[in-house]
C-alpha cells in the first residue's frame, strides 16, 4: 500500500477520539469557517507545465496545493467570474440546480465520500454551497442585496482552494441525485467548477496528461499505434498458449462490420488485460467482423473530467474513425465514463451518428432499438443477447474457484440504468454469485472511491476513505458467502478497487466481466484446460480432465 494510506489503526483511533458529524457531534464552527488543511494522501499533484502547454490550458507552471502562493494569473477573480457567467447562460442545468436546493438534507449522508471522511464539506448539499455562496454574491439582485441572509461570500483565494479539495472530492458519481425530491445533479456542479479552476490553471496530473495523451495519440495512457497493435498481439499469443486456439485481431480494416472500441488499460494494464483476452475469445467464438482501430484506440473520456469542449473533442474520435473505416456500428467495451458520456452526451454533443447503422446482432438478428441515436452498443447487452438465444458454448464449472459479487459501476447503473444485463451474464458463466446488500447496489449503488481522475498513488488517503462504503459491502458478503471475486464492468473499477481490496478487504480479487466470461467460453478446437486467463488453477480441472459441458 502506498505511503499516503493511513494504516486502519490510525483511522480507527481518529474515528474514535476526533468529532464528527458522523457521531452526531457538531462543530462549534460554521462550515464556512472550518480551514482547508491540505496533507500529504489529500491531494492531487498538479498538471505538469508541458502537459498544460501541449493542451493550451491556462497559467502553465510549477506549484503544489501544499504552497502559500499558488501563482493564480493576473485577474484571476474576472476569469472566474466572467466563466460562471458564461456557463450560467449557456447551461440551463446549471442555473437551476444553483437556484432550485432547498437545503433538505436528504443527500447529506449519501455521498461516500462523507461517510469516510466524516468532513461536513462533503455532504453534497454543502460541496455545492461552496459555488452556489459565490454565486449569490455576484449574480441574483435580490440576494446581493441580502447578503447577510443569503450566506453569500466573496470569491478569494481561499475559496479557489477549498473547490480545489472538495470538487476533487466527488467522483461525479451521482449517487445523491437518485435521493434528491428535485433531482439536483451535484455532478453537473462539479464539472463546471472543475472547469473554472482550468480557466485560471488549478487542476490535477492525473487527469490532464491522460487528456493530454489522448489527444495526442489517440488513447490516455499515450500508447503509439505500433505498440497498441503489439499489445494485443502479444494478448492474443498469451490466448493461443493458455487454449490453444489462434486469434488473429485486425486493426484499422475498412469495410468490417463493426468497430470495437475499450479503455486503453484493458490493453495495458493488469487486471484489465484479462478482459480484453476475454473478448478476444468471445469475438473468435462467435465470428465476430470486428476492426481495432489504433488511432480511436481509447473509450474512456476523461474530458469529462475537464471541460465540456474537450469531452466533446474526444468523443469526437470514435465517430470521426468510425465513418473512416466504414464500419456499420461500434461495439463499446467495459467502461464507465465512455458510456456516461455517448448515453447522456452525445446525441446533442457530436450526434447525431446518421453514417452509422441503428445496431443489428450479426448472430442473433436482435436490433438494439436503444441505441438508435448512439449506434453503439454496451458489450455486457451484446453478449447477454448471446446468451439468452444460445448462442455460446459456456461452461461455468470452470469459474468455480471464484465466488463472487457485482459492483453496480456507477456511470454504467445511474447514467445508463444497465443492471440486470450483466448479472444475466454472470450467472450464466459461474456458479456462486452473491449480491451486496440491497441500499449499496443498482441504482443505490457505492464508488468505488477514485473515479473521475482520481486514482492517483499520492491520493491514497482519500481514496481508501472514499471507498469505504463500498468495500464494506464486500465485507458483509465476504463474511456471509466467503465471496472472493469482485467483478465490475468499468476500466477504472478494474483499476482502483483492487488497492482498495487489498486495504479494507484482503483476499478479495477484481475481475471484469468478460474476463469470467473468457474463462467459460468452450472453445473449438481448445486443449484441455486446467487453469483460468490468469493462470490460476481451476477448480476441479487440476488433472486436466474432463472440461465438456
Amino acid at each position: 500500500m502506498a505511503k499516503y494510506a493511513p494504516k486502519l489503526s490510525e483511522l480507527k483511533k481518529e474515528f474514535d477520539e476526533k468529532p464528527s458529524v458522523l457521531k452526531g457531534d457538531y462543530a462549534a464552527q460554521e462550515w464556512w469557517d472550518i480551514p482547508v488543511e491540505f496533507h500529504d494522501g489529500n491531494w492531487c499533484f498538479p498538471g505538469k507545465p508541458e502537459v498544460l502547454e501541449d493542451l493550451g490550458f491556462a497559467n502553465p507552471r510549477k506549484w503544489t496545493a501544499t504552497d502559500q502562493d499558488w501563482q493564480l494569473p493576473a485577474g484571476w477573480q474576472k476569469t472566474i467570474s466572467d466563466g460562471l457567467q458564461s456557463r450560467l447562460k449557456k447551461y440551463r442545468s446549471l442555473k437551476l440546480f444553483l437556484d432550485t436546493c432547498v437545503r433538505c438534507g436528504a443527500c447529506a449522508d449519501k455521498c461516500h465520500f462523507f461517510l469516510g471522511t466524516g468532513d461536513p464539506k462533503n455532504m453534497p448539499v454543502v460541496r455545492a454551497e461552496l459555488l452556489r455562496s459565490v454565486y449569490r454574491n455576484d449574480f441574483p439582485l435580490v440576494e446581493k442585496i441580502l447578503k447577510g441572509f443569503s450566506g453569500s461570500r466573496k470569491l478569494t483565494e481561499a475559496v479557489i482552494k477549498e473547490w480545489h479539495m472538495y470538487f476533487h472530492q466527488c467522483t461525479e458519481c451521482r449517487r445523491c441525485s437518485v435521493f434528491c425530491p428535485f433531482g439536483i445533479d451535484t455532478a453537473e456542479i462539479t464539472m463546471m467548477v472543475r472547469e473554472l479552476l482550468n480557466l485560471i490553471g488549478v487542476n490535477n496530473n492525473w487527469i490532464l496528461a491522460p487528456v493530454s495523451n489522448c489527444n495526442r495519440t489517440g488513447n490516455h495512457l499515450g500508447i503509439e499505434p505500433h505498440t497498441f497493435v503489439q499489445n494485443i498481439t502479444s494478448l492474443a499469443e498469451d490466448i493461443e498458449d493458455l487454449t490453444g486456439v489462434a486469434i488473429e485481431p485486425t486493426f484499422n480494416r475498412k469495410g468490417a462490420e463493426v468497430l470495437f472500441i475499450t479503455p486503453s488499460g484493458d490493453v495495458f494494464g493488469d487486471p484489465g488485460v484479462y478482459t480484453m483476452m476475454g473478448y478476444l475469445l468471445l469475438f473468435h467464438h462467435i465470428g465476430l467482423d470486428y476492426t481495432i482501430s489504433t488511432y480511436a484506440s481509447e473509450g474512456g473520456n476523461f474530458g469529462m473530467f475537464t471541460s465540456n469542449d474537450m469531452m466533446k473533442k474526444l468523443n469526437a474520435k470514435m465517430y470521426h474513425e468510425a465513418k473512416r473505416l466504414g464500419v456499420k456500428w461500434i461495439l463499446g467495451g467495459e467502461c464507465g465514463h465512455m458510456w456516461r458520456v455517448v448515453h447522456q452526451y452525445m446525441n446533442t454533443m457530436n450526434g447525431p451518428a446518421d453514417f452509422l447503422e441503428v445496431p443489428v446482432s450479426p448472430i442473433t438478428g436482435t436490433r438494439f432499438s436503444n441505441a438508435a441515436a448512439t449506434k453503439m452498443v454496451h458489450i455486457a447487452e451484446f453478449t447477454a443477447d448471446l446468451i439468452h438465444n444460445k448462442k455460446l458454448k459456456l461452461d461455468p464449472k470452470r469459474n468455480d474457484h471464484l465466488r463472487t459479487t457485482f459492483h453496480d459501476s456507477c456511470n454504467i447503473a445511474r447514467g445508463m440504468g444497465m443492471f440486470e444485463e450483466p448479472r444475466y451474464v454472470l450467472r450464466n458463466v459461474c456458479n456462486s454469485f452473491h449480491e451486496m446488500p440491497e441500499d449499496t447496489i443498482r441504482e443505490k449503488t457505492f464508488c468505488c472511491g477514485s473515479g473521475s481522475g482520481l486514482n492517483a498513488e499520492e491520493y491514497m488517503e482519500i481514496r481508501m476513505r472514499g471507498g469505504f462504503p463500498r468495500a464494506n459491502a464486500v465485507k458483509h458478503v465476504k463474511d456471509r458467502h466467503k465471496v472472493n471475486t469482485l467483478v465490475t464492468i468499468c476500466a477504472i473499477d478494474r483499476a482502483s478497487l483492487p488497492p482498495l481490496m487489498n486495504y479494507w478487504n484482503p483476499g478479495v480479487s477484481v475481475y471484469g466481466l468478460h474476463e469470467l466470461v473468457g474463462n467459460a467460453l468452450v472453445m473449438q478446437g481448445e486443449k484441455k484446460r486446467t487453469t483460468d486467463l490468469r493462470e490460476n488453477s481451476m477448480a476441479g480441472f487440476e488433472d486436466g480432465g474432463d472440461d465438456e459441458e
